[in-house]
This record gives C-alpha cells, sequence and structure tokens, in this order.
C-alpha cells in the first residue's frame, strides 16, 4: 500500500495551501462575522480549477482524481471552512451527479460553465419534515406536456442564495414510495421558483444557506436527471461523494485548530514555563493528532475506492463519521488549551469550534452514518 502522493497531487496540495493561507485564512474571520459570502475568493479557486475537479476536462473540469480533489479541499477548509462546503457542494453535489447522469444536452448547459467555476450550483434533498428521512419526499413533480410541475420546499440548501442551478428531487409517483421519487435540474430562473428563508447559523457563516419554494414551478421534461423513479438511486450514490467532502471539511477545520492549540501552547507562561511542558497540555495534543491523522487516512481510502470505480458506501460513511465526531473533539481541545481567550473572537479556536458542530449533521448526521455501517456490516 502506498501511502505517499503522487508528484500532481503534492503540487495540487501545495497551489491550494498557498491559497488558503494568502488569501481565505487572513479573510476568514471577516466573512465569518459578517455572515458575507465569498464571492472574490470563489471566482480566484475558479481559476485554480478548484470548482469542477473531478469532471473531466472536455465538460470544463480539471479531469483529477478524487485523492487530488481531497487534498485541495482540506487546505480551502483548514483556511476558511465556509468556503470550503461552497466548494464541496459545487463538486460534488452538483457537478458530480449531473456527469454521472445528465445527458449530453444536460452536460453542455448544466456542467461546462458550472465545472468551470463561471456558474455555481446546489443540491436540495432535504425538506423542513423530511432531514434524515430523505426517501420520504413531499415535494411533487407532474409531467404536463412538455414540463414538469413541481410544488415543495426544500430545507437547509447551501449555497442557495447563489446558485444559478440546483439538483431538485421530487415524487413523481408517490405510490411508489422511495422508487418513485425523480431528480431534476430547476434553474433559478423558471418560473415558480424562488428563494425562502435565509438562514442565521452558529457557524460556517460565510456559507449561504436558505430554504427554496417551489409553485407550480415549470422544469422542462429535458431537465429530468436520469429517469423517472431513479432519484432516490442518485441522491444517495451522490451522497457517497458528498461524505467524503464533508469528512474533507471536518478534517482542514481539525488542522486547523490544532495548529492554533500548538502554536498557544508554545507561547503562553504558566507556573514558570510554557503550557506546552504540561502533560496534561501534551496528552490533548497528541490525542488530537493521532485522531486527525486516523481521519485522513479514512477519507483517503473512500477517495481511493471512489477513483478505483468500486463502491465506497460504508467507507464514506465511516469517514465522515470519525472526521465529523474528530473535528469537534480536537476544536474543543483547542478551546480548552487556549483557556479564557478561546472562548473569545480574538483567537480563531472559537469559529473552529463553531465550524466544526455542522459537520455531525449535514450530510447525513452521525446517528445516519452509524445505520449506513451496520447495514452494511449486517449484509456480509
Amino acid at each position: 500500500m502506498n501511502f505517499q502522493l503522487s508528484d500532481e497531487q503534492k503540487m495540487i496540495q501545495q497551489l491550494a495551501r498557498d491559497f488558503a493561507q494568502e488569501q481565505l485564512a487572513p479573510a476568514s474571520a471577516e466573512l465569518d462575522q459578517k455572515a458575507e459570502f465569498p464571492s472574490r475568493h470563489l471566482k480566484k479557486m475558479a481559476e485554480l480549477g478548484f470548482m469542477g475537479m473531478m469532471i473531466p476536462q472536455e465538460w470544463g473540469g480539471s479531469g483529477l482524481d478524487t485523492l487530488s480533489y481531497v487534498v485541495a479541499l482540506e487546505e480551502i477548509a483548514a483556511g476558511c471552512a465556509s468556503t470550503a462546503v461552497t466548494m464541496s457542494v459545487n463538486n460534488s453535489l452538483f457537478c458530480g451527479p449531473v456527469h454521472k447522469f445528465g445527458t449530453e444536452h444536460q452536460k453542455k448547459k448544466y456542467l461546462f460553465p458550472f465545472a468551470r467555476g463561471e456558474k455555481l450550483g446546489a443540491y436540495c434533498l432535504s425538506e423542513p419534515g423530511t432531514g434524515s428521512d430523505a426517501a420520504n419526499q413531499q415535494t411533487t413533480a407532474v409531467l404536463k406536456g412538455d414540463h414538469y410541475i413541481l410544488n415543495g420546499t426544500k430545507n437547509f440548501i447551501t449555497n442557495g442564495p447563489h446558485a444559478d442551478a440546483m439538483v431538485v428531487f421530487a415524487m413523481t409517483d408517490k405510490a411508489k414510495r422511495h422508487k418513485g421519487i425523480s431528480a431534476f435540474i430547476v434553474d433559478k430562473n423558471f418560473i415558480g421558483f424562488s428563494i425562502g428563508k435565509v438562514e442565521k447559523k452558529l457557524g460556517i457563516r460565510a456559507s449561504s444557506t436558505c430554504s427554496i419554494v417551489l409553485q407550480n414551478c415549470e422544469v422542462p421534461r429535458e431537465n429530468l436527471l436520469g429517469r423517472e423513479g431513479e432519484g432516490f438511486t442518485i441522491a444517495m450514490s451522490t451522497l457517497d461523494g458528498g461524505r467524503i467532502g464533508i469528512a474533507t471539511q471536518a478534517l482542514g477545520i481539525s488542522r486547523a485548530a490544532l495548529e492554533a492549540a500548538l502554536r498557544y501552547s508554545r507561547e503562553r507562561e504558566a507556573f514558570g514555563k510554557v503550557i506546552s511542558d504540561f502533560q496534561a497540555i501534551q496528552w490533548m495534543l497528541a490525542d488530537s493528532a493521532t485522531r486527525i491523522d486516523a481521519s485522513r487516512l479514512l477519507i483517503y481510502r473512500a477517495a481511493w475506492l471512489q477513483d478505483q470505480g468500486q463502491s465506497c458506501t460504508l467507507e464514506a460513511a465511516q469517514a465522515k463519521l470519525y472526521a465529523s465526531e474528530t473535528s469537534n473533539f480536537v476544536t474543543n481541545k483547542a478551546v480548552q488549551i487556549h483557556g479564557g481567550y478561546g472562548y473569545c473572537s480574538d483567537y480563531p479556536v472559537e469559529r473552529y469550534l463553531r465550524d466544526a458542530r455542522i459537520t455531525e449533521i449535514y450530510e447525513g448526521t452521525s446517528e445516519i452514518q452509524r445505520l449506513v455501517i451496520a447495514r452494511n456490516l449486517l449484509k456480509t
């Protein structure tokens, strides 16, 4: 087993690290405080090829593997977690399914400009009453002539207020339950589409999140993604890649928090010595570093399996579960090491703690990940 990145992957990692540390990290506190969407940074990331990394060059992407995407996303997340999730959603939750399931026409219209970062995508699965119960969709789609008429509300849509188009899931046949769900590419300019409530959040405040309202929304028949009734399969397949992305976001947050804790522990003095000399501090640092390395290896394994065209549902769930819980552990310890200062916004660890919390919730809660893992184990 080779644990070394290729020269190309190292170059991509360094490119992302330089951008994140020179441009994202210095701006991240202000973006958080103002809840300001990082539009100018996304433009630069598009120029660097980070918005459609796994999409072939012929469709506007960078033509890279999942592991290259992961090493870049970790660096972006270490600089700004909000920007990282915006990048992740466009890459894995929008461009991913459009590339995998889209027609030639759909790819020309909805993949090329999105993979290039000229436009931004989103993913609409969750609803106000059906968060973790994704199969219980209440949004409906009825075919009338050459259009589907969509009615319903989607909730907690990352990138929603700024997205140009999104993959939306709706019931085309309620009698078939999850087998009656279909997927659609919905343009923000379609009749009947509107932005609902924009959420005010605890963390990742520079990432925009809202509800989407579909009121007799007219979606051309040609915007059906895949076939009727294939929506649940598309959703679950897409979430495997999405969970690798959120696991990586959590990893980047963890690493930034550990680096901040290491710096502070070497500078802060108590009882006549720097606090890094105390065993209590050393153990917190050691536990954090070990969990971060374990998270990274789980993520790399899931990414490698995806690159091999193999199923990674189990491995993606394990990576997402462990990396997100690690992120909450590490950021909590980083605040503890900083003491009272860790609770103040003058230091970044309080933001890391707030940002980490969501990673155990979206793209499937930790409880859902445990169900996915257990069901896969029991199948064998």
